[in-house]
């Protein structure tokens, strides 16, 4: 059987070289969009569960299939409001929801077996640098169309993260930094999603799964680099 990581899109900046930009890769089929879904819940024992999708209308506009004109996560948002329980890393329960839904975006819930720390893509990639010449431990990280990088870290980190940044010098309201954790979700790869100002485009993995990082680093242990990136961003963006 293959690996997640050799089904899913390769990562996005294997060496972080920002003037190398990656080509967006097509559209998902349906099923690759199964069986990276399959593989999520057998492979890592992430739950998964199916959201909206992507439609191409008559215009060639992609418009999210929840029939909203106006909606905020075209393509990356649950269809039911009942979705955590509909999660499931059963991979019988997987191939059910996609044989309903073959369309549907791959959608992993937080705050169970990760949270996520999202960070804008110019930030993120900073911290991803300064991380690898500190040698620190990494998990996944993935990459969005809507130029967001979000990395993968122990549950707890809601609770966490706002006193460590305070201890680092930073204040939370300060940063664009998010935690997503319980009751919330992350968008996977090979999933295409859209925005509000930007072009529809797949998640991809920044950072793809390996047997490497199955382990995952507590929050703790990424903060220091990520925040300095994001306080670094934040003032450049001041200075425009």
């Amino acid at each position: 059987m293959k690996r997640v990581e050799d089904t899913i899109a390769p990562s996005i900046a294997p060496s972080l070289r920002p003037a190398v930009p990656a080509p967006t890769p097509p559209a998902a089929s349906s099923a690759q969009l199964r069986e990276a879904a399959m593989r999520y819940a057998e492979e890592r024992h992430w739950e998964v569960f199916p959201g909206a999708w992507l439609e191409e209308g008559d215009d060639g506009i992609a418009r999210c299939s929840c029939g909203d004109p106006v909606c905020a996560k075209p393509g990356a948002h649950p269809t039911r409001a009942d979705w955590p329980g509909q999660a499931s890393g059963s991979a019988v329960a997987v191939r059910r929801m996609w044989r309903n839904e073959p369309r549907a975006s791959v959608l992993l819930p937080t705050g169970r077996t990760f949270d996520i720390i999202e960070v804008p893509e110019v930030a993120g990639c900073l911290a991803l640098a300064r991380m690898e010449r500190m040698e620190l431990p990494l998990g996944p990280v993935l990459s969005t169309p809507t130029r967001r990088l979000a990395f993968f870290v122990l549950p707890g980190a809601t609770t966490k993260v706002p006193s460590l940044l305070r201890r680092l010098g930073w204040m939370p309201s300060a940063l664009d930094l998010t935690v997503r954790s319980e009751g919330d979700y992350v968008v996977a790869p090979p999933t295409r999603m859209a925005a509000v100002g930007c072009v529809p485009g797949c998640v991809q993995w920044a950072r793809q799964p390996t047997d490497m990082n199955r382990w995952l680093p507590d929050a703790e242990e990424l903060l220091n680099p990520i925040a300095y990136a994001c306080g670094r961003e934040a003032a450049a963006q001041r200075g425009r």
